[in-house]
């Protein structure tokens, strides 16, 4: 009986031997192109270094002169103080009182500071009165001091009024606290009875029980079963009753 057994398993290992392989389909691999390789992660290939893919195919990245295959491999870029155009690299020429940027792809220079940029030269930069020369060569290239703000080409003092004081742009002003800008000039803020300064300094709030109008802060005033509500400045009606109009009635 044993032996039987035994025969019957042997017999089922050895069709199993047999099936496995031809029950199994094995994935075709996908050939590779001449300068490629299989990708380190996932599937499918890349093309090597120095080549770059083309209608499925790796060709060779032509390199001109002055220029180096760039971090990827798969293309190229200009050596510094060359610049790219088209398909060749041409030497940045830098004009007098300015130097190579390459930040800077469609020159490749940026003016030095006291300069500004004029079709492709440097020119000096004219400072006005009260200004300061900065590194901003794109355009103007000089700012006001503090205290001063741009009119035109030149700057004007910023005239603080009384109780007003430069923000820290340094070309404008503000009230100080309690004071409110108008017409040129800061005025009290004039606070009415049942009221205080706001946290912005520049306008007031009504106390709790009290709604403000344009000029005062009138009490609010609860109908019957009626209190004043969590805002401090209007009423509710209390548990068990409801708003009609001005009144609270029974629900």
């Amino acid at each position: 009986m044993r032996s039987g057994v035994q025969s019957a398993l042997a017999a089922a290992l050895c069709c199993l031997v047999v099936i496995a392989p031809s029950a199994v389909a094995q994935p075709t691999p996908t050939p590779l192109p001449a300068n490629a390789h299989a990708r380190p992660y996932g599937q499918g290939w890349e093309c090597s270094w120095g080549y770059s893919e083309e209608s499925g195919a790796c060709t060779a990245v032509a390199v001109p002169e002055n220029a180096q295959l760039g971090p990827s491999g798969t293309r190229w870029e200009c050596a510094r103080l060359y610049r790219r155009e088209g398909d060749r690299c041409t030497l940045v020429a830098v004009p007098a009182n300015a130097y190579v940027d390459d930040s800077r792809y469609s020159r490749g220079w940026r003016c030095q500071r006291g300069h500004r940029e004029a079709d492709d030269a440097c020119v000096a930069v004219q400072v006005p009165a009260n200004a300061f020369a900065t590194e901003d060569t794109d355009r103007r290239g000089w700012a006001c001091e503090r205290g001063f703000r741009l009119s035109a080409d030149a700057c004007e003092a910023v005239r603080v009024p009384a109780n007003g004081f430069l923000t820290a742009s340094g070309d404008r002003w503000s009230c100080e606290r309690g004071f409110l800008a108008k017409d040129d000039q800061c005025a009290s803020v004039v606070i009415p009875a049942n009221a205080y300064l706001n946290s912005a300094g520049s306008g007031w709030t009504c106390e709790r029980s009290f709604r403000a109008t344009t000029t005062a802060c009138v009490p609010v005033l609860p109908p019957a079963n009626g209190h004043v509500d969590y805002s401090g400045n209007t009423w509710t009606c209390n548990p068990g009753y409801r708003r009609r109009d001005e009144a609270c009635v029974g629900t």
